[in-house]
Order: structure tokens, then sequence, then C-alpha cells
């Protein structure tokens, strides 16, 4: 299967999740977001989340907080 061939089939979904401000790295973030979510309800703190995920990913703290930002936006119902 090419590329475009998954983008053609898959268009109605990436187009929904482009109005929503979706960035296709993103994905990478899965994993980190699920360790924040995990820690935060544990009770940690969020200065502590950030060093640890910052120093576990090997990404800047900024960068956890601009993932932290962007995966905690409601959608809009333009996305539903």
């Amino acid at each position: 299967m090419t590329v475009f061939e998954i983008l053609k089939f898959n268009r109605e979904l990436i187009n929904r999740l482009c109005r929503i401000g979706f960035k296709p790295e993103d994905c990478r973030f899965i994993d980190l977001y699920s360790d924040y979510e995990r820690m935060k309800n544990a009770g940690e703190k969020v200065t502590y989340i950030v060093s640890h995920l910052s120093s576990k990913y090997g990404i800047s703290e900024r960068k956890v907080y601009d993932v932290k930002k962007r995966f905690e936006k409601h959608c809009t119902t333009d996305a539903v």
C-alpha cells in the first residue's frame, strides 16, 4: 500500500484531526502523556513530573509543557 492510498482511505479522519489542531508528531508523545497522567493521579507535583519526563524522553521541559497543554485541550464540535 502506498502513502497516497493510506491518505485517501483515511481522508475524513485526517481532515477532522487537522481541524482540531492535530500535529502528526503528536503520536510520538502518547506514551509521555500517559506517564504524565499516571504520575499526576499518583499525586506527584507537575514540576517534578515535567522534569522527570523531560529526562526520560530526551526532550526539553518546555516541550513537555507544550504537549501537556495540547493534549488537555478539548476538541471542537467541528471534530465530532
